[in-house]
């Protein structure tokens, strides 16, 4: 019994351990679950549920289209229209290598950046869809669509795309979208954007982003398990764009364009700006830099070779020179020098100065343009035959500070305010400047420099036709590229005129300066003459800018002389000329001599203008520019220290 006992004590205690080690094990299996419980619950609860929404019901945002620019007569320069781009879900995505190779297939490898915007998703980003292709063809979109339940994630939608009926005309001004950056959406006045939407990144794009750009809109869908919406839970219709009318006109707008493409010689770059503005109100009726570019590339992102291309270019076409670019103004600076003078009585009209063709002063002598000198020279005959040594004496006499506070009063050396991206202030120098910029002294010789516009003197193309119109009109004003803004609404927003001041000079000296003007371009041997046009009553004044000193093309033709190294050629006109209505600025860079290419590129807008003016049906036909090379190329003497060209 005892041993019977004994055992039955054994087997109870074994069964009591058994059930002690399967309760621990029990506990802690149900330990796991609760912690797994608690886990998918509180920690990742939000994620799942979210998922569990999104695997039946997606959140779809729908794009504003964006307003339209239209020209002062109201053609269509920006516009909106429906294509198709393809998007992918990467949380609904099962196999992202076959998906992606599957498209590629069908239409075409998607670029490097949205395949890494599809692989680097996380956390909600996942949930959001992300622009694989955009402006797919019938075809495409066809292929797409026949292998849709091979493609579970992926969708296809209509989106609004942005297009330029014009192609590159004006492209400059009217600018340019694409995807907002990374670091533009923590600027302030990009709140509420969000990634990947397009905004204006450069000219009338950008500086009307608000205007422009509409309210997006929004819906919830059911998608069904390959991810295509089979119900619409509820929609927000998007809001459109407000339209804006500019200040451009196409007709003087492509007439600028093509006349300095003309202008350049066979084989050479065609490169310059063309400024066309009425002085009255600062409408800007042509605005033309070349190289450009098409603005079509941009939306949806432009191609990497297309962008390299542009970017690595020499020339630079994404610069906008018209504001951008700054130059030495040369001879067409006289005018002002001029104007000063006669305020400062410093000189009268008819004080006359006699040219030899050289002025000497200290160390150095400069050469007048003309080598056998003008003779005896005044304030009219200074403009018309553009006499150097004329303004060389005049400009000590009146002093560099002296005379860049009238420069300022005209605009010069100060952005002009259109509102572009990256425009310039130029450079009008003073004493005060140079010790401030290059901590030195400023000397007597570079005054001299500086009244012929060369030296220090820069000044962007847009600058000196603002300056041109304060010339003509007495007044500065701001320059505008907006006329009317128009709301969804239909409510009309005229873009107001604004008057900067009125310039330090009084009327009869502009009047004088002015009539020196017309001489220049009206009176036989004025070294404008190719600008006239017949009825009207054109002003004007050449420059030649120099590039490099004239030893290195001593001797030379002008299509001898590489062309980085040829002077730039500038043409400034007013018409007409006792009360101006429009102001044309011409450079044409390494053009040569201003009378002879660039002068006949401003011909060609007046022409144009002049004909709408009297309600013309259409321009003459644009034949090319003669381009007139001087005979020899000017040989200056080696030690002149601002030698310059032939007008």
């Amino acid at each position: 019994m005892s041993s019977l006992g004994s055992m039955g004590s054994w087997i109870d205690e074994f069964f009591e351990q058994r059930l002690r080690l399967f309760g621990l094990v029990m506990l802690g299996f149900f330990a796991l679950f609760v912690v797994r419980l608690f886990q998918l619950q509180v920690v990742e609860g939000d994620q799942h549920l979210e998922r569990s929404q999104r695997n039946s019901i997606r959140t779809e945002r729908i794009a504003s289209p964006r307003g339209e620019l239209t020209d002062r007569e109201g053609r269509v320069l920006a516009s909106t229209r429906s294509a198709f781009e393809l998007e992918v879900v990467p949380s609904e995505l099962r196999d992202k290598e076959r998906t992606f190779a599957l498209l590629g297939a069908l239409i075409g490898e998607p670029s490097e950046r949205a395949r890494e915007g599809v692989l680097a998703a996380r956390g909600r980003a996942r949930f959001q869809p992300v622009r694989l292709a955009d402006d797919l063809t019938f075809e495409q979109l066809a292929r797409v669509e026949s292998h849709r339940y091979a493609l579970p994630g992926v969708l296809t939608e209509v989106y609004p795309r942005r297009e330029y009926p014009y192609g590159a005309l004006a492209a400059h001004v009217i600018g340019t979208i694409g995807e907002i950056r990374i670091e533009q959406l923590e600027e302030r006045r990009f709140a509420g954007y969000k990634p990947g939407e397009s905004v204006g990144q450069t000219g009338v794009e950008s500086l009307l982003e608000p205007h422009l750009r509409g309210r997006a809109g929004g819906r919830n869908v059911i998608v069904d398990v390959a991810g295509r919406a089979v119900e619409v839970l509820d929609q927000v219709d998007p809001r459109a764009g407000g339209r804006a009318v500019l200040t451009l006109d196409v007709d003087l707008q492509q007439i600028a364009e093509d006349g300095l493409a003309a202008a350049a010689l066979p084989g050479d770059p065609a490169a310059g700006v063309v400024v066309a503005l009425d002085p009255r109100d600062g409408d800007v009726l042509a605005l033309a830099s070349l190289p450009d570019f098409d603005p079509n590339s941009f939306p949806g992102g432009i191609d990497s070779a297309t962008w390299k291309a542009l970017t690595s270019d020499p020339l630079k076409p994404l610069q906008d020179r018209a504001v951008a670019g700054q130059f030495p103004p040369g001879s067409t600076y006289k005018p002002f020098v001029a104007a000063v003078a006669l305020q400062e009585k410093v000189r009268t009209p008819s004080t006359g100065i006699f040219c030899p063709g050289s002025f000497a002063f200290g160390n150095h002598t400069f050469r007048c343009w003309k080598r056998t000198g003008h003779g005896g020279v005044d304030l009219h005959r200074s403009l018309t035959q553009s006499c150097d040594v004329y303004y060389y004496r005049t400009g000590l006499e009146i002093g560099i500070d002296r005379m860049a506070k009238y420069m300022l009063a005209f605009g010069l050396g100060a952005p002009t305010g259109i509102g572009l991206e990256n425009e310039r202030s130029g450079v009008v120098p003073s004493s005060e400047w140079k010790q401030k910029r290059l901590g030195q002294p400023w000397y007597s010789g570079e005054t001299v420099s500086a009244s012929i516009g060369q030296g220090y003197v820069l000044t962007t193309p847009l600058q000196l036709a603002v300056a041109y119109g304060a010339l003509g009109t007495g007044r500065l004003v701001k320059p505008r590229l907006v006329r009317e803004r128009h709301a969804p609404d239909g409510a009309v927003t005229p873009e107001p005129v604004e008057v900067v001041h009125e310039v330090p000079i009084d009327a009869q000296h502009l009047e004088r300066v002015r009539k020196g003007l017309r001489g220049v371009v009206q009176d036989g041997g004025g070294t404008g003459r190719r600008a006239q046009v017949p009825g009207l009553d054109v002003g004007g004044k050449t420059g030649t800018s120099q590039v490099v000193k004239l030893d290195k093309v001593k001797g030379l033709k002008h299509h001898q002389i590489p062309w980085k190294y040829r002077d730039h050629a500038w043409f400034a006109a007013v018409a007409p000329v006792d009360a101006p209505e429009i102001v044309v600025v011409v450079l044409v860079e390494h053009g040569g001599g201003g009378g002879a290419n660039a002068a006949p590129v401003a011909q060609r807008v007046l022409a144009r203008w002049w004909e709408k003016r009297n309600g013309g049906p259409g321009g003459p036909p644009l034949q090319a520019a003669s381009v007139v090379s001087p005979e020899p190329q000017h040989d200056h003497d080696a030690t002149s220290e601002a030698p310059h060209g032939a007008d």
